[in-house]
């Protein structure tokens, strides 16, 4: 009987690792140790209470921040699969995959594969595409999402899979991208610098979870909302389209960069 994989996730930021070889040391991320996550499958029911909406009208967005990121990072599934994805943002990317019609969606970051799977499945709404789904592991990704045929596995740490990704798509493609991997300022302005040029005008590239320490009073900083900064200063072709932010409690504040037709 093979061995059961060890997955381990930031209580911070809910990001995950799994090992594939064990040694010395402790995996941490966000400054602080991360825990084992006992299963790649969500429990059916959710732990702890929320508070009543009704009386609780008086709650700093900061606080209600929390509570999304809790129930986003612990409970939340598409499908049965565990997807750590702010749906209020996420109802946004339909959106805008129905207003492009991508013929390529760049997912970097895949963790159990639920948020790819929900992308192929509007992919089948409009009739075409494909999910290019680059992640350094794919050891977690689901059997479920696997088997979708639009979804293609690319393994390997992203700015490496650059030629891979760009071979992968035709001249005249519309491509959308959505980076959702390590939120260090670093690994987000390689991506950023790596993959603008493969974002058709007037389509986005989705940078995810700025809301550290700008929301949150956890995760890297400077972290993703200050690479995107930088990254709009030197690329004027880009715009942060902050009306793509109007459900007002977004993970991604500043990240939905449109490239300027």
């Amino acid at each position: 009987m093979s061995e059961r994989l060890q997955v381990y996730r930031c209580t911070a930021c809910g990001s995950m690792s799994a090992v594939l070889r064990g040694g010395a040391g402790t995996l941490a991320c966000c400054g602080i140790p991360m825990t084992i996550h006992q299963d790649t499958q969500l429990e059916t029911h959710l732990v702890g209470e929320v508070p009543p909406m009704e009386h609780n009208l008086t709650l700093s967005a900061k606080a209600i921040i929390r509570l999304l990121q809790t129930r986003v990072a612990d409970h939340t599934s598409y499908f049965g699969i565990q997807t750590l994805k702010n749906p209020l943002d996420f109802w946004v990317y339909q959106e805008l995959i129905w207003e492009l019609k991508p013929d390529v969606i760049v997912e970097i970051g895949n963790a159990y594969g639920g948020s790819a799977l929900a992308l192929a499945h509007l992919l089948d709404r409009i009739g075409k595409g494909i999910v290019l789904a680059v992640d350094i592991q794919h050891d977690t990704f689901t059997g479920t999402a696997r088997a979708h045929p639009r979804i293609q596995l690319i393994t390997s740490d992203a700015c490496a899979a650059i030629d891979t990704v760009r071979a992968s798509i035709q001249e005249g493609d519309t491509v959308l991208i959505i980076e959702d991997s390590a939120h260090t300022y670093d690994n987000t302005i390689n991506v950023l610098n790596a993959y603008a040029p493969l974002v058709s005008p007037g389509s986005y590239f989705i940078i995810e979870d700025s809301h550290c320490w700008h929301g949150l009073d956890y995760g890297p900083i400077p972290g993703a909302y200050e690479a995107i900064a930088d990254f709009l200063a030197n690329h004027p072709e880009f715009i942060s389209d902050r009306a793509r932010e109007s459900f007002f409690l977004t993970f991604n504040p500043t990240g939905f960069l449109k490239r300027i037709p």
